[in-house]
């Protein structure tokens, strides 16, 4: 999607099926949120199409805890005045209710103005699963939550039967609910790593460059000051290489354009928008297959530049 010749997402196909975790992360400005309205059909793109379950039924999650008014009782925000609640197709008292959230059930009828923060953040959430859904989108659901509250919305992520979508900065808390990252780094590529935060971070970190614009996905290029390791020449200059300098010297060129052959082979399959739904370890592998190769790759692209400046004296 994009405007003016450019695109905020672009080449991205994604399987999404009932019980993924999938988080959502990058630098502000990359495209988090339109990433997001876009998978929930909140908004529609400029080029490809987006593909919802006529089942679906999704429950928005942002922590605005200015939509419960001060004046209201516990009760009133999840019984509407009564003892009784339904919380996803299962009758609950509103006081064992409130007790799942951490509350002491006798405070069942005071106003929410008397509430400290993380309490108001915990009857919103209270509130928000009580009803029926099968995707639950997080917009940055950790902002000014307290530990207990944090602790708590971890568990109920866990127990939800559901899909879940969550954008946030919060490393911690994407490692430990859910199990696909997805990446935007503003150019409108978007990385789709089995793991968290820390996961994407890792595979970031073994990239030597970012694929230029334009160069199309899974296509390594060196930057343009970075010249592209050629065979050496049949008569070399300058200093005299030993015998294990002059072996790397002569073997990497080639141990370069082999891991170049790896990586976009198995790019190429990481691509297929059903791996991860099918193959799940498979899918893992080939990341940190890619990750590796591109790690070794580096190395040796640094290693043989190096030798070729002494060659060149």
């Amino acid at each position: 999607m994009g405007g003016r010749g450019w695109a905020i997402i672009k080449d991205f196909t994604l399987r999404i099926q009932r019980g993924d975790r999938i988080g959502v992360v990058g630098a502000n400005g990359s495209g988090k949120t339109t990433l997001l309205r876009l998978l929930t059909g909140d908004l529609a793109p400029d080029a490809g199409t987006v593909m919802l379950a006529r089942t679906l039924s999704g429950v928005m999650i942002d922590q605005q805890r200015s939509v419960l008014s001060p004046d209201k009782r516990l009760r009133d925000v999840l019984a509407e005045g009564g003892d009784w609640l339904d919380v996803r197709g299962v009758r609950k008292h509103v006081q064992g209710y409130l007790k799942d959230f951490l509350f002491d059930p006798g405070l069942v009828d005071a106003r929410v103005g008397t509430l400290s923060g993380g309490e108001r953040s915990r009857l919103l959430l209270a509130r928000e699963f009580a009803r029926r859904s099968n995707l639950l989108v997080l917009d940055e659901p950790t902002n000014d939550l307290d530990l207990e509250t944090l602790d708590l919305l971890q568990e109920v992520i866990a127990d939800y039967d559901g899909t879940v979508l969550i954008v946030s900065h919060d490393r911690d808390f994407l490692d430990r609910t859910v199990t696909v990252t997805l990446g935007l780094d503003g150019s409108g590529k978007v990385d789709i790593v089995a793991g968290g935060y820390a996961d994407w971070e890792a595979k970031r970190a073994a990239l030597p460059f970012r694929v230029r614009e334009g160069s199309g996905v899974g296509k390594s290029q060196a930057p343009a000051n970075r010249p592209t390791p050629q065979p050496p020449p049949a008569s070399g200059r300058g200093r005299k290489l030993s015998y294990k300098d002059q072996r790397d010297y002569d073997l990497l060129p080639r141990r370069i354009e082999e891991l170049d052959a790896e990586i976009l082979r198995d790019e190429a399959a990481l691509h297929d928008p059903a791996l991860y739904a099918r193959d799940p370890a498979r899918f893992a592998a080939l990341t940190e297959a890619v990750a590796k190769a591109r790690h070794e790759k580096a190395a040796a692209e640094e290693r043989w530049l190096a030798l070729a400046e002494l060659v060149e004296g």
